[in-house]
């Protein structure tokens, strides 16, 4: 099957594109790892304002969604510049707070109203994570939604910074307490539908990661020669190259596809499919790039470390495969 996007989807992932190639990524990327986070919010700033957050928050709350397609279309360009910060749970966050019920519809004084406008106009970063696991960026977050069963809580606060495999996910653990938001089956309600658009989020951007890859693999195995010939033109190469195009060229239906149901078991498929693509192309990149692709300094690391840490995020490549597989099986998606 083939998804096409339409003419406005295709030119709002090119100005993202544009926008992005001009902000020297990079650069915001190696601040963010050291914990600046001046550049990075600099061009959080200008996502938001392009209109990305509010893919994900309702027009009642000034937003523009829940758009899952553009959303997609958005997070692939951002998987391709590598860009910083918790945006996959921002949006979750988003989903999370939302699905928590209309204005007027509830009983206690749950603020979506309070947090979803600054969220979508990217005045405020919001990071989000169930209990008992590290949140992403947690340092740099306004707001800390904490779900533990059917609660949610702002949390007060995080412990210390940890190190992830990619140095620009930084990680740490919430403290307990803190404001509660909301108790009841609409949070665990809630809180799986965010699973769900934080997996389809994770999938285009590994996406958008595995296709940066492959474009900064070809150009350089074109430029590189041994026996006074380019490393490119070998068959061993076109052929590591051409399975990774199979694989992520294969990913992205499922990823759009995926976007246009938003059922959790199809969304499971794509993420798992997106992020081994993903990888299987970060291991192709380093092989074909040889020594150089270790180095830290060399900017291909960015993005194969982004390609194994988005691998496990929201949800194992066994537990996305297990989901999927019972749906297939008829057994439904799992709680």
């Amino acid at each position: 099957m083939r998804f096409l996007l339409d003419a406005e989807q295709r030119a709002f992932a090119a100005s993202l594109d544009a926008m992005l190639t001009s902000a020297d990524t990079p650069s915001a990327v190696r601040a963010w790892a050291t914990g600046d986070h001046a550049p990075g919010r600099a061009l959080w700033s200008r996502l938001a304002e392009a209109g990305v957050f509010a893919l994900a928050v309702p027009e009642a709350y000034e937003g523009v969604g829940p758009l899952p397609v553009e959303l997609a279309v958005a997070f692939v360009e951002l998987g391709r510049h590598a860009v910083p910060g918790p945006a996959v749970e921002t949006v979750a966050a988003a989903v999370l707070l939302s699905g928590l019920g209309e204005p007027g519809e509830r009983s206690g004084p749950v603020p979506a109203e309070r947090l979803l406008p600054g969220l979508a106009s990217g005045k405020s970063v919001t990071t989000f994570a169930p209990a008992g696991a590290y949140a992403l960026d947690a340092d740099t977050a306004t707001a800390l939604l904490v779900v533990d069963g059917d609660t949610l809580r702002l949390a007060p606060g995080h412990g210390p910074v940890r190190a992830s495999v990619d140095r620009a996910r930084r990680l740490a653990l919430p403290e307990p307490g803190g404001e509660l938001l909301a108790a009841g089956p609409q949070v665990t309600r809630a809180a799986r539908e965010a699973l769900t658009w934080a997996r389809l989020a994770t999938a285009a951007q590994a996406l958008g990661v595995g296709l940066a890859l492959l474009d900064r693999t070809v150009a350089y195995v074109g430029q590189r020669t041994q026996f006074g010939v380019p490393v490119g033109s070998f068959q061993a190469v076109k052929h590591r190259l051409a399975d990774a195009t199979i694989a992520l060229e294969f990913a992205r239906p499922l990823l759009f596809g995926a976007a246009l149901s938003m059922t959790p078991v199809d969304v499971a498929a794509a993420k798992v499919t997106a992020c081994e693509a993903a990888y299987t192309t970060a291991r192709t990149a380093l092989q074909l790039h040889g020594a150089i692709g270790y180095t830290a300094e060399y900017d291909l690391s960015l993005w194969f470390t982004k390609a194994r840490a988005l691998r496990t995020a929201w949800g194992t490549p066994s537990e996305c495969r297990a989901e999927a597989l019972a749906g297939l099986s008829g057994g439904g998606p799992r709680p």
